[in-house]
């Protein structure tokens, strides 16, 4: 979707051009001043524009900037990052430093979630070619219909054999007669398909199921397992709900190691079947990398890490500093990280369950000490009132605020504005060929 504004100042987004097209455009609807539409015709294309290598890529809409530059892709995220800063927070820093981008930009991702529909998109050369035999798909959900899935045969996003898995997966389970969801009754079998893989060589894949049926189960994941003997971790999980999130359901492992492990650097993690970890694994070194670099930590230096996950931030940092206090609302991320503090021998680095907004209060800090530096990682809604004025309170020498979303990130930042001056900002490109970036804001103290 590329924005654009006509002379007289009204503002398009269009589906399918990329910034320097000329085009022609189907307008669709005019809502608070803004009009969408889809390209017609290019009467002149972009010097940026590319071949998108993707078969898939006309008509998933996951990878939106496949026909754009990966240089110019770049470019619109960094000046992103600028706008919304100034735009909504007001925020001005001393150091903007250029973004740095992703290398290799396709098969980046250490994890991938497909779904499973009784009723596929069907492309237009479909329609045209006849009578269709297989209505069954999995893949990706299709832009604005929770209902239908696009059949994926190959995509560019994670490392073999993410692809060999999944078209081995659907193959069986139609051979042996298992049902697709269908999401509209609530009825059918087999609902998604998470397929994880690290550096090291790991490789995780759960099934996700409606009821817990081992006549399908069984059957199903001893040939996924026979024919995919480099599988550390099999796990099932039986969803009846009437959503695809697994978070509070229980996994059940089939075969292998109950967790898959992963190194940055010179640490190490053990990723369970419903852990967060960071999706692109070399970018996310970087990221932490550049962490370090900012917070330019001091050995006698108490460092809170806020909503942690499994503790991979501080558990980067915790060779820096006295002392890291992770707080995660996932009582299992917190379990694994723990277990990460343990096996990678840092005894200085305590990890606590709950909301943020509960745990971090007078008493907290009185146990643990006043913080030197607090670092942020939130989930894209960003921080909550209560905590951001909190940690206006602690009065930390130093915030790093890592956001995977500049918005709320730029919202919060100018809540700290008459305390905290921004030194450097730093925006990290986790996810090419998409309009997500990530961004990492130094405030320090007036």
């Amino acid at each position: 979707m590329t924005i654009c504004r006509s002379e007289e100042g009204e503002v398009f987004m269009v589906k399918g051009a990329v910034p320097g097209d000329q085009i022609e455009a189907r307008l669709f609807r005019r809502r608070k001043g803004v009009w969408t539409g889809q390209v017609e015709d290019i009467l002149e294309p972009s010097p940026y524009r590319v071949d998108p290598p993707c078969r898939h890529f006309d008509h998933c809409g996951g990878c939106q900037w496949q026909n754009l530059d990966y240089s110019q892709q770049l470019k619109l995220k960094e000046n992103g990052v600028k706008n919304v800063m100034k735009r909504i927070g007001g925020i001005e820093t001393d150091k903007f430093h250029p973004i740095l981008g992703c290398d290799p930009v396709y098969f980046y991702r250490n994890k991938l979630e497909f779904t499973f529909s009784h009723r596929r998109w069907f492309t237009e050369e479909e329609m045209q070619g006849g009578e269709i035999e297989n209505r069954e798909g999995l893949g990706f959900n299709r832009p604005g219909r929770f209902d239908m899935v696009l059949d994926i045969e190959e995509c560019l996003l994670q490392p073999d054999p993410s692809n060999s898995i999944r078209n081995f997966v659907k193959k069986k389970a139609l051979e042996l007669g298992i049902s697709f969801y269908n999401i509209r009754a609530q009825e059918g079998f087999l609902r998604n398909l998470i397929i994880r893989t690290t550096e090291t060589g790991d490789l995780m894949v759960i099934l996700v199921v409606h009821s817990d049926d081992h006549e399908k189960i069984t059957p199903l994941l001893t040939a996924v397992q026979k024919e995919f003997p480099e599988i550390t971790s099999l796990f099932y999980v039986i969803n009846p709900k009437l959503n695809d999130s697994i978070f509070d359901l229980t996994p059940h492992l089939f075969a292998g190691n109950p967790y898959i492990t992963e190194k940055l650097g010179d640490r190490t993690y053990r990723i369970g079947p419903k852990s967060f970890f960071q999706t692109n694994t070399r970018q996310a070194k970087l990221l932490y990398d550049e962490v370090i670099r900012l917070g330019d930590f001091d050995s006698d230096e108490i460092v809170y890490d806020l909503y942690c996950g499994l503790g991979s931030i501080g558990i980067y940092v915790a060779d820096r500093v006295k002392k890291v206090i992770g707080v995660e609302e996932i009582d299992e991320a917190v379990d694994w990280a723990k277990i990460n503090k343990e096996i990678n021998q840092l005894p200085h680095c305590d990890f606590y369950a709950g909301d943020v907004r509960e745990v971090l209060d007078t008493q907290f800090v009185e146990q643990h000490g006043r913080p030197d530096t607090v670092i942020v990682d939130p989930p894209r809604a960003g921080l909550h009132p209560d905590v951001t004025q909190f940690i206006k309170t602690l009065e930390p020498k130093k915030i790093i605020y890592v956001s995977c979303n500049p918005a709320t990130q730029a919202r919060d930042l100018s809540e700290w504005a008459d305390q905290y001056m921004c030194r450097e900002m730093q925006p990290v490109d986790m996810f090419p060929h998409t309009g997500h970036i990530e961004n990492i804001a130094l405030m320090i103290k007036k």
